[in-house]
């Protein structure tokens, strides 16, 4: 830690939020250990005693190439949580709150603000070919004229062992509507799919492989009789009772989505949210004029729809036969019904499954009825919800949260502490679920696709929801700019893996006994540590563990 009359460092976990208006109160962290082909991340926080500019952030290391730096960024929540939260949070307070992380342009540097903490947020890209052992990471800070004001020592030790390829099924919705919206492009332009390509390459690098694809305009967050900016990848045409479909749009997008690592491809839903009573927007061409064929005013189980059904299903399952995507093919009815919604979805599954039966059919949806009467066989419970599904043995299990979860489970909203998105990982491991959902990793409209936002102004889709549940990247003028809320909730999936690499050497049975080793509670989707120490410390000994074990096979 350096202090000096001017200017003061101290360097932290990933876990840390750093506020400007309240003193630092965590104790320094400089060490800190990573396995093969893992991305690790530090803080260095910093406050200047008057207002500095032209900071230069040097790095020193025999890694220095693998050590990307940036600065974190401060966005207003005017709504960072409800009025009955729990009281795992950091604040209630509106404000301005530590998440996006911004390059550091070489000529402008960083500025320190007069007695403000900030941080910057130091990743390092621990491939294969790392050399194991300690490495030493300097960061100093120098004035633009060479001038040294501070400095941090971290050390980061490299076990040799290769984090192994990540097993769980991870989407978060991707809304390719936003992209074009906020970026002020026409919908699936040769400037829209190039922003497209940037944002699917940031999302497979943060372990999310699975998009949700835009067959017709995702029937998601919509107002009921409203729209959403048509994002279509089919193409469509009515000849009487008849339909002409194109599919190039489609190829193009799974090609490009191949091309970045993306797995598996879920469907956009073929119902509209909340009880699939309604066909989804779809537009195209009748007698020459291009025009919207169903929407809301669409009976889900009229015999029009169910026409057009009929006609597109087995194409499209010819489709995807064609392209080989037969086990990478995910399909949704509904998002989030209720049970008064029972006998509509009925309907609809088994619609859907006449021609879709060989293909998986997720949904999110918290009411185990649809479940036990087999309308969906694929559920994915809320993790506040998914004890049924749990204690019934459901395979295959999926689970998710979003702004609804906010008592007792885990969760990404900026006002809460990074271990309650951190600890995802280790429940996933433990609960052997098998894929994890999020409404959110672009959503930059108000709620129910109203109008667009701006996020870096607006946190909370217009008064909706808490901040941090809408979006986990930010439309940059260069491309994406990533959150410190992704990169842990990334540094969470890695646990998981690190976790099953362990569960290799040692057995899944000795791998709980030391996550759970000397806790009050066992860890559960409600139950878990509340102390950002406890989480550095496991992931150490964790690694540890492994080392031990591959040490013992040289």
């Amino acid at each position: 830690m350096t202090v000096s009359k001017v200017f003061t460092t101290r360097s932290l976990s990933s876990l840390t939020k750093v506020f400007p208006d309240v003193e630092l109160m965590e104790k320094p962290i400089n060490t800190g250990s990573a396995l093969l082909n893992e991305t690790y991340s530090f803080q260095v926080a910093y406050k200047g005693c008057q207002l500095m500019k032209q900071i230069v952030v040097k790095v020193y290391s025999d890694i220095k190439e693998k050590v990307t730096v940036r600065t974190v960024g401060l966005v207003p929540s005017e709504l960072p949580c409800y009025h009955d939260h729990d009281d795992i949070i950091l604040r209630s307070t509106p404000g301005l709150y530590p998440d996006p992380l911004y390059p550091i342009a070489d000529k402008e540097g960083i500025v320190a603000f007069p007695g403000q903490w900030r941080s910057i947020w130091v990743t390092v890209n621990v491939d294969e070919d790392t050399v194991p052992g300690i490495h030493d990471i300097k960061i100093e800070f120098q004035t633009n004229n060479g001038e040294v004001l501070g400095e941090e020592i971290f050390q980061l030790e490299v076990i040799p062992a290769k984090l192994p390829e990540q097993t769980l099924i991870h989407t978060q919705w991707f809304h390719t509507d936003c992209i074009a919206t906020l970026y002020d492009v026409e919908v699936f332009s040769e400037a829209h799919w190039e922003r497209i390509d940037q944002f699917v390459k940031t999302a497979v690098d943060h372990g999310i492989n699975m998009i949700l694809t835009p067959l017709f305009t995702p029937p998601l967050d919509t107002e009921i009789g409203g729209e959403r900016p048509t994002v279509q990848l089919v193409g469509v045409e009515k000849l009487g009772q008849h339909y002409k479909f194109n599919f190039d749009k489609l190829e193009r997008w799974i090609e490009l989505c191949r091309t970045h690592g993306i797995q598996y491809f879920e469907f956009s839903h073929l119902f509209t949210q909340w009880g699939a009573k309604h066909a989804p927007k779809i537009m195209g061409y009748e007698q020459g004029e291009y025009k919207r064929l169903f929407g809301w005013e669409t009976d889900a189980a009229g015999a029009e729809y169910q026409e057009f059904l009929g006609q597109f299903l087995p194409e499209l399952v010819a489709f995807i036969q064609s392209h080989h995507l037969e086990k990478q093919s995910y399909f949704h009815i509904s998002d989030e019904p209720s049970l008064g919604d029972l006998d509509s979805y009925q309907k609809a599954s088994e619609t859907i499954q006449q021609y879709l039966k060989e293909f998986p059919i997720i949904d999110a949806l918290s009411d185990y009825p649809f479940y036990e009467k087999g309308y969906v066989k694929n559920p994915i419970p809320a993790n506040n919800h998914i004890e049924p599904f749990l204690e019934n043995g459901v395979d295959n299990l999926w689970t998710y949260y979003c702004c609804a979860q906010y008592k007792k489970v885990s969760n990404r909203f900026f006002s809460m502490p990074s271990f309650r998105n951190r600890v995802l990982g280790m429940q996933l491991y433990k609960f052997n679920i098998a894929g994890f959902l999020h409404w959110g990793y672009n959503f930059w409209y108000a709620q129910y696709s109203k109008k667009p936002i701006d996020p870096f102004k607006n946190t909370d889709a217009d008064y909706a929801f808490a901040s941090g549940d809408a979006f986990l990247v930010y439309p940059g003028e260069s491309g994406p700019i990533e959150s410190i809320r992704l990169e842990v909730l990334y540094e969470g999936l890695q646990d998981l893996r690190a976790l099953r690499l362990l569960e290799e050497y040692a057995g899944k049975e000795r791998v709980i006994e030391l996550l759970e080793e000397n806790l009050e509670e066992k860890i559960t989707f409600s139950e878990y540590p509340l102390d950002l120490e406890w989480y550095l410390q496991k992931r150490r000994q964790v690694n540890s563990e492994i080392k031990k074990w591959v040490c013992s096979k040289v």
